[in-house]
């Protein structure tokens, strides 16, 4: 088993991307981050480089948005061909623009077309291809209807599956409705995981720390943490002594700052905005000291002409080191 998938980053639209997961990676060495999903049609016929990341991230997986066979083989190719460590399939996403690409989580509904996917992809790549997904959609929640779907995908070759535990609706919810309101099911994903004891089971839905990171690992193989990882970064801290036994010693807060700081000027050298990066870090400090401070302080300041690493620097003197 891929032993990153103890602890593994959602994919999050417009949150995860390589900046968010370079100040990640500073907190924690081992845990598995994804890639915002990257639509086929962007890949193949987008004018921005949609797969570029830094080398640090590693391991990373990209998370794609297809139904396509053809399209997501050709996309699975350029993923092992730039590095990527796992190439993954959206059959998870509820939103009405994803349904009418017709793919994400209305791809429940057509198990043998996802089944096709993951073989097309498997035919062209020697990294994994995995897929994400939800326990059910609209009438379709049935345990019968999960196993039938993990059963036909799983014969066409996927071993791993990312499983949010709450059903998907395609109507009437809006995304972020869809991750609040269907209630959660741990135990549909418990069960999964006893019936398919060869297959690789990650849970997802609702997590927010490493204590219930540590139940669940008790019944499924790897836990995705989603919200709470961007909300709160720094409750990745613990991750790699905790979950994956490296005892390295941890980047405070303020280190983790003061590491991507050259990271940052690189960025504004390179023609970027400080607030492409300093987004991702306004919940750093979160329940400390001052954390309110830096948030407003960067938050009036980094989208102002010319804003440089000065900004964070002045950001970063409101909040106290907390004694050790």
């Amino acid at each position: 088993m891929n032993n990153s998938h103890r602890l593994s980053i959602a994919p999050m639209l417009d949150w995860t991307d390589r900046h968010y997961r370079y100040m990640v990676r500073l907190i924690s060495k081992h845990q598995l981050l994804y890639t915002e999903m990257v639509t086929t049609g962007a890949i193949i016929h987008g004018k921005g480089d949609y797969l570029s990341y830094n080398d640090e991230e590693h391991p990373l997986a990209l998370q794609l948005g297809g139904s396509n066979p053809a399209d997501l083989a050709v996309c699975a190719k350029r993923a092992q061909e730039y590095g990527y460590d796992e190439v993954n399939l959206n059959v998870g996403c509820p939103s009405d623009r994803v349904q009418n690409g017709r793919f994400g989580a209305c791809l429940m509904a057509e198990p043998k077309l996802v089944a096709e996917c993951v073989d097309a992809m498997r035919a062209v790549v020697d990294i994994p291809v995995t897929v994400k997904h939800r326990i059910g959609i609209d009438e379709l929640d049935s345990y019968q209807f999960l196993t039938d779907f993990v059963g036909e995908v799983s014969e066409a070759g996927c071993e791993t599956f990312i499983v949010h535990a709450r059903k998907a609706w395609l109507s009437g919810l809006s995304p972020k409705q869809n991750r609040e309101i269907p209630p959660l099911n741990y135990e549909c994903v418990y069960q999964l995981k006893r019936d398919f004891s060869d297959l690789i089971i990650s849970i997802n839905g609702g997590i927010t720390s490493l204590e219930q990171t540590k139940e669940h690992l008790e019944h499924v193989d790897g836990v995705m943490i989603g919200r709470e990882a961007y909300q709160n970064p720094y409750v990745l801290a613990g991750v790699d002594s905790e979950i994956f036994g490296d005892d390295r010693e941890i980047l405070s807060r303020h280190q983790v700052v003061e590491h991507m700081l050259p990271y940052i000027d690189k960025h504004l050298q390179n023609g970027g905005k400080l607030n492409h990066i300093s987004r991702h870090m306004l919940t750093l400090f979160m329940g400390m000291t001052g954390a309110k401070q830096w948030r407003r302080y960067i938050s009036e300041n980094a989208t102002k002409k010319g804003a440089g690493i000065e900004v964070i620097e002045q950001a970063l003197s409101l909040v106290s080191e907390p004694a050790v």
